[in-house]
């Protein structure tokens, strides 16, 4: 068994039984192509490959356009696989369930759909889930050698962008693995600030996915992730994912204002689409990143689409 069909056993694992029966049925070939299984209430369950939309029928046969016989929902088996992603301590997990997502042992990324309960305008709490989508983390291994070699000796930060499954994360894992042990470079040192644990998909402490000798914060929010990572750590790299602010710009800063190499993602389907953000002008300005790494689509996940030197305007 690959690691690749093993990335999807243990996301099967967080179903509930009946509806794991279902999902484990499915080839092996096509096992290695989900990126997500999605399960909506009283509707019926769907997996995605990355250029199409799956269903299955209720013995796990797939199938390739929507009919009654597809396989659908119950709202007992939302409440049962909601509690089992928790641990069966829904309270436990309260923080992230506010938040939107829980990530489990393996770094899966369960994003959650349901009646928000709000304070004083902010979500407090989340009741009543009736969605719930299970995106599948998959180590690649050398899958950023390419990227290592048109990019090394480095001359400063880089920033992955790419559309919603196209590969960001799965990068930043390999670039942290590699960028840590010399594999395409000299050995660098290397923390990773792992905010939603999806990275290093530690469980315990323990990572479920090879990030080589990195010093891995989990949990930490970026700010105070690359905080502490410059008071302790005196890293060479810091790896981070998703930008999504002017504050997380501003963290990103001073990690380069300290020394740091900052490397780190953000969701833009093209670089002209990164440019209309509101935080670009900052982007170019606040020097934390030299390169930005177009990637192709979920199609081609990882693949460089497009290679940006912010000084030079493009490579």
């Amino acid at each position: 068994m690959n690691e690749i069909t093993d990335s999807f056993n243990s996301a099967a694992d967080i179903l509930c039984d009946d509806l794991q029966g279902i999902v484990r049925a499915l080839p092996e070939g096509k096992r290695a192509t989900v990126q997500e299984i999605r399960l909506r209430l009283n509707r019926p369950i769907t997996l995605t490959d990355g250029s199409s939309t799956l269903f299955l029928d209720n013995g796990g046969r797939v199938l390739y356009s929507l009919s009654d016989k597809a396989c659908i929902v119950t709202q007992r088996q939302i409440y049962d696989t909601f509690r089992r992603l928790c641990g069966y301590s829904v309270y436990s997990c309260e923080n992230d369930i506010k938040h939107g997502f829980i990530t489990v042992r393996g770094g899966h990324r369960v994003g959650l759909c349901g009646t928000a309960v709000c304070t004083d305008g902010r979500i407090t709490a989340v009741n009543d889930i009736s969605s719930l989508n299970i995106r599948i983390s998959r180590q690649i291994k050398d899958v950023s050698k390419e990227l290592i070699s048109r990019l090394y000796p480095f001359g400063g930060g880089i920033l992955i962008a790419g559309s919603p499954s196209s590969g960001k994360t799965t990068l930043l894992r390999d670039l942290a693995r590699c960028l840590s042990l010399g594999i395409g470079c000299r050995i660098m040192r290397t923390a990773v600030i792992d905010e939603r644990g999806e990275m290093s998909g530690s469980f315990h402490g323990a990572p479920a996915n090879d990030l080589g000798l990195c010093d891995i914060l989990n949990g930490y929010p970026k700010g105070e992730g690359i905080l502490q990572a410059i008071r302790a750590l005196s890293p060479q790299v810091i790896i981070c994912d998703e930008i999504g602010d002017i504050d997380d710009l501003r963290s990103a800063s001073r990690g380069f204002n300290a020394g740091a190499m900052i490397i780190a993602s953000v969701h833009a389907g093209s670089y002209n689409e990164l440019c209309r953000r509101s935080f670009a002008d900052e982007l170019k300005s606040c020097g934390a990143f030299r390169f930005v790494v177009m990637l192709d689509s979920s199609d081609h996940p990882c693949r460089i689409k497009e290679l940006v030197d912010l000084e030079k305007e493009s490579l």
